[in-house]
């Protein structure tokens, strides 16, 4: 239980929502002195959306959904005009709740703005807020305090919104139980399979159906284009081999970040749990307390006894076995009063009994790990690989706009590219195939489709520059074309005919098993069916392909057994027979309830406020301009 503590906080993601959430919804324009913008991506109730914001905003989300998937997006999908929609649609839906909350006076006090600021982790040291840190979060976002100051203030007011839509949503209790009850439902199932195998033998295929099938299906037999190419690549890594920094840059990124560069202090501590509920009755609270002060006295007696009552006594499985030894951890890994009392120790003292949600816990503190910070040499090679990569980026962001004009303007060599970056005009060995989504390496179907355009073929161009993710891009040509080329009925008949068989068979196999399902159902027996062993089923955990655990659930099962049935796309017919079904039982108390009801209450709650939001809609009237959702517009 108690290493469920560890993971209650997440102190990274609790600055990357404060802050580049909101660049997500509104750009880090505002957060910055006046940048000028250069038109209007939208206006709502007469308040516009800049060009820029847009774009900052876009890029924001595209690096978030790269370090989501650890880098492995295709870049079409960030040029696709629906990405784009998405992301202006967060922006518009973000200004219409701040209209709101500024028409209805949804203020922010400066105590409560201060108080969110200080309570953020990421702006703490040794549990207290950090000037220092803040001031350092705050330079690497490129953002000024006042900025921030007041974006939040604007944030934290339309939360109120937010809110207040969350705690409308009432679901009655009658129907999350029939909602849980048909999750747990039980159904004990017997299957019987007619697979396509079974009668290849039983179809025959004639040669006019084999052509039928050859003509119908030409383009499977087809031997596609193929190109080879050649092509240069810009990188951030290509870049990085030419960047080169000095001593003074490094000593002072060492002295702006040493403090965050080491470990931090971390202590080793065991503990004994008396579980008891955060919301237990008082009585129940106080026979915990109780107990925990009893053994807490049998402690100081006998301090040797810690591990052995640990043993014994605690209530937390995940350490008990261990005389309750948690290991070493740091700031933020526990609870906070755990926490606080933990460092609030020295080394082999004990605490009194300390309340957390999970009940009272007798701490005590086994070791001490001092923080540490690495020297300047220590650190040195670190600080300039961090150095060179940044450099690297922000050279890459006012290179990619550079090399994508070139491509363009200059089609008919990549020599051009090559010269201007420095840059390898590389060849490909292996043929490239119309249909291939990696090219070159680069899972990009951006770039597979670049490389068969007729720019590319006919006119012996260029492609464009094309985004291929982590900080990449490439321009290539086609230096050979193979045309698609189709095979002869004769040349594939063999494979005609074998593909045609088993599609009967497969049909075959339905046939026999929907006659069998049709027979079963007027009650009649088949001693030739071979039914496999029992499968338990429930709604909530499917086993089965969605179709079939639909069938198994929807027939009704007043009288048993019961037959159904379902198709098997490439595989035959399975056949179902329900044997037993279980109804759940559900005590007004069950805690899954609650769980399920705050679930259902959350769709409601987004149901509730896209019709909230397309209220607003009219009441502050929305202009888009739809060439903004074009990557061409923007250049």
């Amino acid at each position: 239980m108690f290493e469920a503590v560890r993971n209650n906080k997440r102190i990274a993601q609790v600055i990357l929502v404060l802050i580049s959430v909101t660049f997500g919804f509104f750009g880090i324009e505002s957060y910055l002195n006046d940048r000028g913008t250069v038109g209007e991506v939208a206006t709502v109730g007469g308040s516009p959306i800049s060009a820029y914001e847009f774009e900052q905003a876009i890029r924001e989300q595209q690096d978030r959904i790269r370090a989501a998937n650890e880098g492995q997006v295709d870049a079409a999908t960030f040029e696709d005009p629906l990405f784009r929609r998405a992301v202006l649609d967060n922006l518009v839906n973000q200004r219409l709740l701040s209209l709101f909350a500024s028409e209805h006076r949804l203020s922010v006090s400066d105590a409560q703005l201060r108080d969110t600021i200080a309570g953020i982790p990421a702006f703490q040291e040794d549990g207290q807020f950090s000037n220092a840190r803040y001031q350092a979060a705050l330079r690497g976002q490129g953002m000024n305090d006042l900025g921030f100051q007041e974006r939040l203030r604007g944030e934290l007011a339309y939360q109120q919104v937010l809110s207040a839509m969350g705690e409308a949503a009432m679901v009655p209790k009658s129907a999350v139980a029939r909602v849980l009850a048909a999750q747990l439902e039980e159904r004990t199932v017997h299957m019987a399979r007619f697979e396509p195998d079974r009668y290849v033998d039983t179809v025959t295929v004639s040669a006019d159906e084999a052509k039928a099938y050859y003509d119908a299906n030409i383009e499977q037999y087809a031997v596609p284009a193929r190109v080879k190419l050649a092509y240069v690549v810009l990188s951030a890594d290509t870049l990085k081999r030419g960047v080169s920094v000095s001593d003074d840059e490094l000593r002072a990124e060492y002295e702006q970040t040493k403090d965050t560069l080491g470990s931090p202090e971390e202590r080793k501590a065991s503990h004994i749990l008396i579980q008891v509920a955060a919301d237990a009755p008082e009585a129940d609270v106080a026979a915990a307390r109780a107990k925990a002060a009893g053994l807490l006295a049998d402690l100081k007696a006998d301090p040797s006894k810690f591990e052995a009552l640990a043993k014994t006594a605690s209530d937390d499985p995940g350490s008990a076995a261990n005389g309750g030894d948690l290991g070493y951890f740091a700031r933020g890994a526990m609870l906070k009063p755990f926490e606080d009392a933990a460092f609030a120790l020295g080394a082999g003292e004990m605490s009194e009994p300390v309340r957390s949600d999970f009940g009272f816990h007798i701490i005590r503190l086994d070791d001490i790990r001092k923080a540490t910070i690495p020297s300047f040499d220590e650190i040195r090679s670190r600080l300039e690989d961090t150095l060179r990569e940044r450099a690297a980026s922000r050279r890459f962001a006012e290179s990619a706009e550079q090399f994508a004009n070139i491509a363009y303007e200059q089609p008919d060599s990549l020599e051009p590219l090559a010269n201007q970056f420095g840059l390898e005009i590389r060849s490909s060995e292996d043929w490239v195939e119309k249909g291939a989504t990696t090219v070159l390496g680069y899972e990009s179907p951006a770039l597979a489709q670049a490389v068969f355009s007729s720019a590319a073929i006919e006119s012996k161009h260029n492609t464009d520059a094309i985004d291929v993710g982590n900080n990449t891009i490439v321009a290539a040509r086609v230096t050979t074309h193979e045309p698609a080329q189709r095979r002869s009925f004769d040349e594939v008949k063999d494979t005609v005919e074998s593909q045609l068989r088993q599609q009967k068979a497969g049909e075959a196999a339905a046939a026999a098993g929907l006659a069998q399902l049709e027979a079963l159902t007027k009650g009649e027996k088949s001693a030739d069916l071979k039914w496999g062993e029992p499968i338990k089923l429930q709604r909530g955990l499917p086993m089965l392909p969605p179709n079939a655990m639909a069938a198994v659930f929807a027939v009704p099962s007043d009288t048993l057994p019961v037959y159904t049935g379902v198709s098997v796309p490439g595989a035959g017919y399975a056949l179902f027979r329900v044997d037993a079904v279980k109804k759940a039982a559900l005590p007004d108390d069950d805690p899954r309830l609650a769980t399920i009801g705050e679930q259902y209450a959350q769709l409601m709650g987004a149901q509730d406020l896209r019709a909230f939001l397309s209220a607003l809609r009219e009441r502050y009237p929305v202009k888009i301009n739809a060439a903004a959702l074009t990557t061409d517009a923007n250049g």
